[in-house]
């Protein structure tokens, strides 16, 4: 590739992860003043704080599935590097549209001399296996639409479903597009647990029985799913949010759970602002 057109696509790429940066930061300003700061404490804070990381360093995840993907389009490259562009063009899905990510990921992995045509199925690959992964987490919200239902038999047919759709994608598409899978599930358990620490904090729900928890974030997936699915929404702003309100309206009180739908946007904008953080100062060393 000609040096001047790998330079060029390698500022396309990192502008779109640029611009992610200056949207989480009028994100953060609008959800700051939907906040009331002195109802948390400096323990509440710390909390926010932890699950801040949490969140963040799973997207670490979400990188590695990418790069099980590449790997399963038979494309080899380090875990590292996957690992960095998949962190700094992520951000740029809070850019309005909700395809910056990707285009911004295109940019830098054809500068880099990946083929075009397998980063775009890389995109295919990636939203059909999370999607997949995302809509079995659907099974822990039934109990909350059926109260006969036990959450547990509920947990049970979730595993159940996973453990068999990761045995069809291996016997149809290999080990890495499985794995893939797998990490895309644990991604979105770290996530629905995130959000739960979010409501013991808001909701002062330290007695949480470990039944509520999987209704929770089970129903904060299927949100997330929602929001993902939807066209031109960044992130999935307010699409998540209308629909934890449809699924939790009822089982917790909706003053609080608009103040941790609220408070989890900010925990989840920093997270993915941290993430970016410390994929810039990879390649930043790399380039070194």
């Amino acid at each position: 590739m000609h040096p001047v057109l790998k330079k060029w696509l390698n500022w396309a790429g990192g502008g779109a992860g640029l611009a992610g940066v200056v949207f989480i930061l009028v994100r953060l300003h609008q959800y700051s003043g939907q906040l009331d700061f002195g109802r948390f404490g400096v323990s509440s804070w710390l909390i926010v704080g932890t699950l801040a990381f949490i969140y963040g360093s799973a997207n670490y995840l979400l990188s590695i599935a990418w790069w099980y993907i590449l790997g399963f389009l038979r494309v080899e490259v380090s875990r590292n590097w996957a690992v960095k562009i998949y962190g700094i063009s992520q951000l740029a899905k809070y850019v309005p549209g909700n395809i910056f990510q990707f285009a911004g990921r295109q940019a830098l992995g054809l500068a880099a001399d990946v083929p075009g045509w397998v980063l775009a199925k890389s995109v295919f690959w990636e939203l059909a296996l999370i999607s997949v992964a995302g809509a079995i987490f659907a099974c822990l919200t039934v109990p909350g639409v059926l109260p006969g239902l036990s959450v547990n038999i509920a947990g049970f047919v979730f595993l159940a479903i996973v453990f068999l759709t990761g045995l069809f994608i291996r016997r149809f598409w290999g080990a890495s597009a499985v794995k893939a899978f797998v990490s895309h599930v644990l991604f979105l358990t770290v996530s629905g647990l995130v959000f739960v620490g979010t409501l013991v904090v808001v909701a002062d729900k330290g007695h949480i029985t470990v039944q509520l928890a999987i209704l929770y974030g089970g129903a904060y997936i299927v949100a997330w799913l929602a929001g993902l699915l939807t066209p031109g929404a960044p992130a999935g702003v307010g699409v998540r949010e209308i629909v934890l309100l449809f699924l939790l309206g009822t089982v917790v009180g909706r003053a609080d759970l608009l103040l941790a739908i609220v408070l989890n946007r900010v925990i989840t904008v920093s997270g993915d602002g941290g993430f970016f953080v410390w994929a810039s100062m990879k390649a930043r060393k790399k380039a070194a």
